[in-house]
């Protein structure tokens, strides 16, 4: 598999693939196919897939230890910052689209709605990561420094996860789904740093 993911055209690929959801969102809004409160569908589409490139980046790190596909490792700052471009979006449309910059809203929802606090910390939380995701900032960091900072990802993706589950407009499975597979990563880490102390 590491010729897949070592080839020219994979990473133009991936990017295509990271980039297609906002095409087809953009081609539904232009067509009029977001049903009647489509702003909402918006929210949600927009939000979906932070979470899903955010859980897409955490999930390269265990897979690349698998035989054959260490190559998969050229694709986890692509997929984290396509989480954090849909997660721009997502916050954009909210204060744009959805109550049109009104500040007396705003801030009354980062005061008593506990959903769009949890949101926010997520949001808040992948703004490092995003600004220190190039070369440069590892070489002026330090790795050790650098890999401790991006451990954020997974408290973003925690935020992200609580941001959804408490909205409670829809069916709760959806995140339920996330947060079990968030948790099946964590536990993950959790036992590989383990495994590592003891050897």
């Amino acid at each position: 598999m590491n010729r897949i993911w070592n080839s020219r055209f994979a990473k133009p690929a991936v990017f295509s693939l990271c980039l297609l959801p906002l095409l087809v969102l953009a081609w539904r809004w232009q067509a009029n196919e977001l049903g009647i409160n489509r702003i909402e569908t918006v929210a949600r589409f927009s939000g979906n897939w932070t979470l899903r490139l955010l859980l897409a980046s955490l999930c390269i790190t265990p897979l690349r230890r698998l035989p054959g596909q260490s190559g998969l490792i050229r694709f986890r700052r692509m997929t984290g910052l396509f989480a954090f471009f849909y997660a721009a979006l997502h916050a954009l449309h909210y204060y744009a689209i959805d109550v049109q910059w009104n500040a007396e809203i705003i801030w009354e929802d980062l005061r008593i709605r506990r959903f769009f606090i949890a949101g926010m910390l997520s949001l808040l939380l992948m703004v490092p990561l995003a600004a220190t995701s190039f070369q440069a900032a590892i070489r002026w960091m330090g790795g050790k420094r650098w890999q401790l900072l991006h451990r954020l990802a997974y408290l973003s993706a925690v935020a992200g996860v609580v941001h959804f589950f408490w909205q409670g407009k829809a069916a709760l499975w959806t995140p339920i789904y996330y947060g079990i597979f968030l948790g099946a990563l964590l536990l993950y880490r959790v036992g590989y740093w383990g495994l590592r102390r003891r050897a």
